[in-house]
């Protein structure tokens, strides 16, 4: 496991307050890396000053969510961040895995990693910045709820309130950040990997399933082979979002990191590239990609009660998923057309193929 930096002795809270002061122009993430801290721990030198500890258990924040009208849902990884505009309604609660189910605001929530929790209300430039902020025990970003100009602002100062933890730190501890699990594969039991992908009826049972043989799902991919998966050219993204731009075909997005995955559904129209950014930037979704961290692409079949999954997933260097992104079959089954994208796309070159 990596550390993640905490402040040392000689960074008070009010040391990180003066140097976020100074660089009131970067984010609240490249301010926290310049110092070696969390962006957890940025929060919680500010608090009293814009910034309140609150519960971060989401089945009271989804519950305050709801409160606040149409909010912008922020779910990122170190290579992704996916941005979409909408209301919070429709949860389940669970113990290990909860959702958030809207055809806006679609989530997959798993408690453990919501650990820290910070409302966020300052005065910028800009105009008002309010925000619900939920961060993992090293830290990281896990879920941002970012209030917009249409928002209940009047449900506000109520709905902070009555997240308000007791105790209101300035500084903040933080546990070691987990280290990327790398690929695991098994080639002795490949076969056993066929035979046993072979009778997956849900997408759901895939992890499970790689899990019970000793390996994870990009160890999976590597050995797999033919019709399982199809190892794409890294540059092949950029080609789908193309093409899906053009074609208008729907697809759901996936985005997530250990405690949150977002998920959109529709399609996605105006693609601009910005230095190493794939950006989509369509009225209640955008999504910004760094396109230089995609190391592995991967086209996947996994069959289901419904017909063959196929999705087309991307990886970092470090074996990290950075997004997943499949056919949509409701209301029209249109999950074909995507295939035929797909199945278009250019395979990678040998030297290209990690094993």
């Amino acid at each position: 496991m990596s550390q993640t930096p905490s402040p040392s002795a000689s960074l008070s809270a009010e040391d990180i307050r003066t140097a976020r002061l100074a660089q009131a122009t970067l984010r609240d993430r490249d301010v926290a890396e310049q110092l070696g801290i969390s962006e957890a721990q940025l929060m919680a030198a500010h608090v009293g000053q814009g910034v309140t500890r609150i519960s971060a258990d989401p089945d009271r924040l989804m519950a305050a969510a709801e409160r606040l009208g149409e909010v912008m849902a922020l779910t990122r990884t170190p290579s992704c961040v996916h941005e979409k505009v909408g209301r919070y309604a429709n949860y389940h609660a669970g113990e290990h895995a909860a959702m958030v189910l809207n055809d806006e605001i679609d989530l997959r929530i798993f408690p453990r990693h919501w650990v820290h929790g910070f409302a966020l209300d300052q005065q910028t430039e800009k105009g008002r910045r309010r925000a619900l902020l939920v961060y993992d025990a090293a830290g990281d970003a896990v879920h941002k709820i970012h209030l917009r100009p249409g928002s209940d602002h009047a449900a506000w100062e109520a709905v902070v309130a009555g997240l308000a933890l007791e105790t209101q730190d300035d500084t903040l501890q933080t546990a070691p950040r987990e280290a990327p699990e790398p690929a695991k594969s098994r080639p002795d039991r490949a076969e056993e990997l066929r035979a046993n992908w072979d009778r997956l009826t849900d997408t759901h049972q895939f992890l499970m399933m790689v899990s019970r043989l000793k390996m994870n799902r990009l160890g999976a991919y590597r050995i797999a082979g033919a019709p399982y998966v199809r190892p794409l050219a890294p540059q092949s993204l950029g080609t789908l979002f193309t093409e899906l731009s053009a074609s208008q075909v729907p697809v759901m997005i996936f985005v997530g990191n250990q405690g949150c995955i977002q998920i959109h559904s529709g399609p996605v129209t105006n693609i601009k590239t910005m230095g190493p950014w794939l950006n989509v930037l369509d009225p209640g979704f955008d999504m910004h990609l760094r396109s230089d961290h995609v190391a592995e692409v991967w086209e996947v079949h996994k069959p289901t009660r419904r017909g063959m999954a196929v999705s087309v997933e991307a990886f970092d260097a470090e074996g990290r998923i950075i997004l997943q992104i499949f056919g949509v079959r409701k209301p029209q089954d249109r999950a074909a057309e995507f295939e035929a994208l797909a199945a278009a796309l250019p395979e990678a070159a040998p030297a290209e193929v990690l094993s």
